[in-house]
């Protein structure tokens, strides 16, 4: 039997474990046995904008009113009727939360493959692809599980605000600066565009971790949003989704608000834009668009590589202010989930769910 965490889409505190039978396997596919994944605000994003963005479709359940999460994590091949992938074999990729996931993998290589399952068809490609890992376990696995997604969005952030000089700008608002996208958004600003001043916004209660972290030039909590330099040119990305907040920075910085940059949505309860804002229209940043794009213009080995440099430097200091916590099962991965969908979890944990 497997198990899968069914979240109902309209009232996402609403979730069950259910159970199925294990799938029977066609010629070329394989099934995962989940090992574990990381759990972040992240994942509450899928699920939030799960329907505009087709993040319910990676892992359909036949029935329209419930959804499995989908999160980033290692597996191990349990069967296979694939001649290039080996039981035992372990990969990376993006996965539900379940206990098994069947794969149809194509495009193999020494080095990953993607899922060619029909109902996949058509989903952003940075979604379906998973990496092959041999049998042992890595370094760094939930450090990696917990930032590499996001940190590719930070990494494409950061290209696009330089490839685009900065809009004209001499500073970077990050809001919820204790983010991990914005922690890396931060560390790759810090690396690859020194010159630009970076601010963090957070809570009253993030503020001494935030400051910890040493990525930020100034950090201001959002009840003194008023102190900050509103005359300076300035770029705004916005993890926060909130449309109060969101109207304040564009009414404090005005014109001198020179880009407004939409990630994500890490306030739920607040989420929503806001419509007449002085200065720029806000736009939504969309990660997969963004690394196809890319991708095309450097070739997917420059790529990686681009982003495994950055990535290094910044697990290298992530753990001066992150602790791993290992959850592990069925029950306990359930209350991870809905503490975090309730923003519970405190930025310096970093959670790693075990299935078994």
């Amino acid at each position: 039997m497997m198990h899968s965490l069914w979240v109902k889409k309209d009232a996402l505190a609403q979730s069950e474990w259910r159970e199925s039978e294990t799938p029977s396997l066609a010629d070329g596919q394989i099934l995962l046995e989940i090992d574990k994944y990381a759990l972040t605000a992240n994942n509450i994003t899928y699920a939030t904008v799960g329907d505009g963005f087709g993040y319910w479709n990676f892992f359909p359940t036949g029935d329209e009113q419930w959804g499995i999460v989908p999160v980033w994590g290692f597996a191990k091949v349990v069967a296979s009727e694939n001649g290039d992938i080996a039981v035992g074999e372990r990969v990376y990729g993006y996965l539900p939360m379940a206990s098994h996931l069947l794969v149809t993998p194509t495009n193999v290589t020494d080095g990953g493959f993607v899922d060619g399952a029909a109902h996949r068809q058509g989903l952003a490609i940075i979604y379906n692809q998973y990496h092959r890992l041999g049998e042992g376990e890595g370094e760094r696995e939930a450090e990696r599980a917990i930032f590499e997604p996001l940190f590719t969005t930070s990494f494409l952030i950061e290209h696009f605000m330089r490839s685009n000089d900065w809009f004209g700008a001499q500073a970077l608002l990050l809001t919820s600066a204790s983010s991990k996208t914005a922690l890396g958004l931060a560390m790759v600003a810090k690396s690859l565009s020194p010159e630009i001043r970076r601010i963090g916004l957070t809570s009253a209660g993030n503020k001494a971790f935030v400051e910890s972290s040493g990525l930020y030039d100034a950090v201001l909590t959002y009840d003194n949003l008023s102190a900050a330099d509103a005359a300076t040119p300035t770029v705004s990305v916005d993890f926060a989704g909130s449309g109060p907040l969101l109207g304040a920075i564009h009414s404090q910085w005005g014109d001198a608000l020179k880009f407004s940059s939409l990630v994500g949505v890490t306030h739920i309860s607040e989420r929503g834009g806001a419509d007449d804002l002085p200065g720029p229209k806000p736009e939504l940043f969309f990660a997969p668009t963004a690394a196809e794009t890319l991708i095309k213009q450097v070739g997917p080995v420059s790529f990686r590589g681009q982003v495994e440099e950055q990535f290094a430097a910044f697990v290298a200091g992530a753990s001066d202010y992150l602790t791993i916590e290992d959850m592990r099962g069925r029950e306990a991965l359930q209350s991870a989930y809905l503490d975090m969908l309730a923003n519970k979890v405190a930025p310096s944990r970093g959670l790693i769910c075990h299935m078994a």
